[in-house]
């Protein structure tokens, strides 16, 4: 399907000047991927593409909407190497093109993340900076309605697909300070550090808990999905680190995942970090490297660290996330 490039107005990029030749790269590269988002939600909903080949034809679609574009390289989930477009450009791209395709399986959402960062004389072009240097990023989530979270450095904005493209919802959203959210995948919780493990404890406990209220936990699977609901609703989420084998450095892409929803996030009032560090202050060495990754509500967040930092004892031999399980004797 043809993609018909839809007009998206934007604020103007970061400090650079709405005239400055990066920033109106950025402007038209999201302009650019969100028209084709508008192809990929009509294949989503109409099934014209089957789960198990919808991320390659996706990632095709977003290639070809980039063709012509002012953009050196895009640096894409599902491609060993990053794929170049303009030796000339003036801005690299990162892209994440479905989100947790298997969701279409059982008619859960999936999304796009994306980000603009400044072509630089650094390795790999631009694409290993670390994440302040963002120019713009944005998440797309696919789901009863198409949705687009975007910043580009002037707060962080909320946007709803409809005929005549996507239209503002909310200007500068602000992460609740208080939810009783929270988002992890707990089938992991016997690999995760002790800190993970007391504070996740304290979110069961509820009431009863040292946390003196009730908790609801979610998993989606969709990054992209669970960032839009933390923007939206507060709360947060925790990827972290973990002591089996192949995620000790965690599970997100620093570059692609991490980055963008970190961002977005801190330009709605909230956190993300890995658990200690801003996650925008982590300068990535490789392309796909891993990451832990927690986000939301800045309070919850700075939570989560101290628990890291020194978590505490009384939960060390939780029976919810211990080793002896609650049903073994």
């Amino acid at each position: 399907m043809a993609v018909d490039h839809v007009p998206l107005a934007l604020p103007p990029v970061g400090d650079l000047g709405p005239s400055s030749r990066p920033a109106l790269a950025a402007a038209d590269v999201v302009a650019r991927l969100t028209a084709a988002a508008a192809v990929l939600a009509h294949l989503i909903s109409t099934r014209a593409a089957e789960p198990c080949t919808l991320d390659s034809r996706a990632r095709a679609l977003y290639r070809d909407a980039l063709a012509g574009a002012d953009v050196a390289t895009v640096g894409m989930a599902g491609e060993a190497a990053p794929v170049p477009v303009d030796r000339h450009g003036s801005v690299v791209v990162t892209l994440v093109a479905v989100d947790e395709p298997a969701n279409l399986a059982i008619n859960a959402a999936v999304g796009t993340i994306f980000s603009v960062l400044p072509v630089t004389d650094v390795i790999g072009g631009g694409l290993l900076q670390a994440g302040r240097r963002q120019l713009a990023a944005g998440i797309i989530v696919f789901g009863p309605a198409t949705v687009l979270a975007l910043t580009v450095g002037e707060g962080t904005d909320l946007y709803a697909l409809g005929p005549d493209g996507f239209t503002c919802l909310r200007r500068r959203v602000e992460v609740p300070p208080e939810s009783g959210e929270y988002a992890v995948n707990a089938a992991n919780a016997r690999q995760w550090h002790r800190g993970i493990r007391s504070y996740v404890a304290d979110l069961v406990s509820g009431s009863s808990g040292p946390r003196r209220r009730d908790f609801s936990m979610r998993w989606l699977g969709s990054l992209a999905a669970e960032a839009y609901g933390v923007l939206s609703r507060g709360g947060i989420y925790l990827c972290p680190a973990e002591t089996g084998p192949g995620h000790g450095r965690g599970r997100m892409r620093l570059v692609y995942e991490a980055n963008p929803v970190a961002w977005l996030c801190e330009q709605a009032g909230g956190a993300a970090t890995d658990g200690r560090t801003p996650t925008l202050d982590l300068v990535p060495a490789a392309l796909h490297q891993r990451t832990p990754l927690v986000f939301g509500s800045r309070n919850k967040v700075d939570r989560v660290r101290r628990y890291l930092s020194d978590p505490p004892a009384r939960h060390e031999e939780s029976p919810l996330f211990a080793h002896r399980g609650l049903f073994r004797s």
